[in-house]
């Protein structure tokens, strides 16, 4: 226990604080370069692979970040350039 304490003081973040930040950079790159149907695809198996490593609070953070994300619409501009790239 002292030793997350310590961890936190000098700024690291633990294995499981980096495990949930990987997870939310892969959902945020998936909304960024996939269509939107391929994107709750990908998010659903982020969330399915990620309730396996992450601690019970820190899979409802992500499973609500990637809800919030699901709602999000993309920008216009990146919406062409998917339609553009199929």
């Amino acid at each position: 226990m002292f030793e997350w304490f310590r961890c936190c003081l000098l700024g690291e973040l633990t294995l499981n604080e980096q495990l949930l930040q990987a997870c939310k950079e892969l959902i945020d790159d998936a909304k960024m370069g996939c269509a939107d149907l391929v994107f709750k695809e990908i998010s659903l198996e982020i969330l399915s692979r990620a309730s396996h490593v992450l601690t019970e609070r820190q899979f409802r953070q992500l499973a609500v970040y990637t809800s919030e994300k699901m709602k999000e619409k993309v920008s216009l501009e990146i919406q062409r350039e998917l339609a553009l790239n199929r």
